[in-house]
């Protein structure tokens, strides 16, 4: 998909994504090598949105796993459609249980799910599989198995291998540490909070009604939150909508009135808010 690490910088801010060096790299080398991309880091920060970026620049269907506790295989790769199977079964009465069986356990019956839905055709997709973090232990052996030949035995059909692999992506918030045979087979690659400078040309490009002045300003207060021992600091996905909150306000500056009325937007505990207008100091700022 990418001819340079300059290439994947580029490609990527067409579509909105201002991608670091290490991020651009990154990309292009899980692109060149053909492995799975782990990326990790806080929630905001861009990690799904780095998968659609991908995906929109390839041209490629976006094929998403969400995890969550209790994901298992049937949500993850496959299942029979058992209603279609019943009606079936009751059609071909007077048919033997051999030409029964060759036909429901067919293609007609199958119900596949993210994992298998990725590695079949050849059409060129990206599978997300996100927030792995948040899946049990047990998917992790399920993803081994998918990610290390691509491939996925379904025992009534046989082995599905894939035609063409997807660019893989897995997101984790480092709830739970997910294990070392997971990781290898990964490029690991972890997106924090950007620096000061790549928050405020991010501002701009999300937001563009927002003058340069007032996006630093912005950048900077969510700098000081961050540095404070919050509940949850304000991610990049907040600061954006805390942009977006002063544009329709018609706000022009940061005065502690604004801050004060609007801190609900960037941070989402009471304790929080009530930390943060105790402590800021927008004249130092």
């Amino acid at each position: 998909m990418f001819t340079s690490v300059d290439n994947v910088s580029a490609r990527l801010a067409e579509t909105g994504y201002l991608a670091s060096p290490a991020v651009a790299t990154t990309v292009f080398l899980a692109d060149r090598l053909g492995k799975p991309l782990l990326v990790e880091g806080p929630a905001g920060v861009g990690k799904t949105e780095l998968a659609k970026a991908v995906a929109q620049v390839a041209g490629a269907r976006l094929v998403r796993l969400q995890c969550y506790e209790g994901v298992d295989e049937s949500r993850a790769l496959y299942e029979w459609n058992h209603a279609k199977q019943l009606l079936r079964i009751s059609a071909g009465r007077d048919e033997t249980w051999d030409e029964t069986r060759t036909d429901i356990f067919s293609e007609e019956f199958l119900l596949p799910r993210p994992l298998l839905t990725a590695i079949r055709g050849d059409d060129p997709k990206v599978l997300l599989i996100d927030e792995t973090d948040k899946a049990d232990v047990e998917v992790e052996g399920l993803l081994l198995e998918v990610l290390s030949d691509f491939q996925v035995t379904v025992p009534e059909l046989g082995t599905i291998t894939a035609a063409r692999r997807p660019f893989v992506v897995l997101t984790s918030n480092a709830s739970r540490e997910l294990s070392e045979a997971l990781r290898r087979r990964c490029l690991f690659l972890h997106i924090g909070f950007p620096d000061e400078e790549l928050e405020r040309r991010i501002v701009r490009l999300k937001v563009p009604g927002v003058d340069e002045v007032l996006a630093a300003s912005l950048v900077r207060v969510v700098g000081a939150l961050r540095a404070m021992d919050l509940r949850k600091v304000p991610s990049v996905a907040e600061t954006i909508d805390w942009a977006r909150t002063l544009l329709a306000l018609g706000a022009d500056t940061l005065d502690e009135t604004v801050v004060r009325d609007s801190l609900g937007v960037v941070l989402k505990h009471q304790e929080d808010v009530l930390k943060a207008s105790a402590k800021l100091d927008l004249d130092a700022l």
